[in-house]
């Protein structure tokens, strides 16, 4: 998963719940910001029963431009992702998490539901534990793990703002939509 020469450098995006709008916006930068991968943390499609409807609720839109980006994306899937999704999207979101290695960081990748936002017990110390779930940005570490939360492009909480978090030359940094 690693560029030879140089970091991969990702876009890490959570909890779209099938707002169009807010996709569109995120994929202008994910364009612009010279990108290798999409993060997506789970909860593409449905909007779940406890969140009201996103502004620009379009699931049908948000399946064709991510279908279009199929090889750019890494995938995990959320509490609010079916299996019935997976007939749509041309591209795997049916992990429940997904870790990776650049240049000797590791990365875990998880919607965040199954842990209940606590560091998973078999995570390393110095490994970024990267997690959506809560619509709340977060950056905290614990017992050596570093846990980040993006927070959500769609349906922010908390008082947060529609965000996305971006893992560059090795750098996390938080930036709003």
């Amino acid at each position: 998963m690693e560029k030879r020469g140089k970091l991969m450098n990702l876009m890490i995006i959570s909890d779209i719940h099938g707002s169009l709008k807010y996709l569109e916006l995120a994929l202008d930068k994910y364009k612009t910001g010279k990108y290798d991968k999409l993060v997506i943390l789970g909860d593409i499609l449905y909007h779940g029963p406890r969140n009201p409807l996103p502004e620009g609720h379009n699931p049908n839109g948000v399946v064709t431009l991510l279908n279009k980006m199929k090889k750019d994306i890494i995938a995990v899937r959320g509490n609010c992702d079916a299996e019935v999704d997976q007939m749509v999207l041309e591209f795997p979101i049916q992990g429940d998490y997904y870790q990776m290695n650049i240049d000797g960081q590791e990365l875990f990748f998880s919607h965040g539901h199954l842990f209940n936002n606590e560091i998973p017990e078999f995570l390393r110390e110095g490994t970024i534990y990267i997690q959506g779930h809560t619509h709340v940005p977060m950056d905290r570490i614990m017992y050596g793990v570093r846990h980040i939360n993006p927070g959500s492009i769609a349906l922010p909480k908390g008082g947060s703002k529609h965000a996305y978090v971006e893992y560059v030359d090795g750098t996390i940094n938080f930036l709003d939509l």
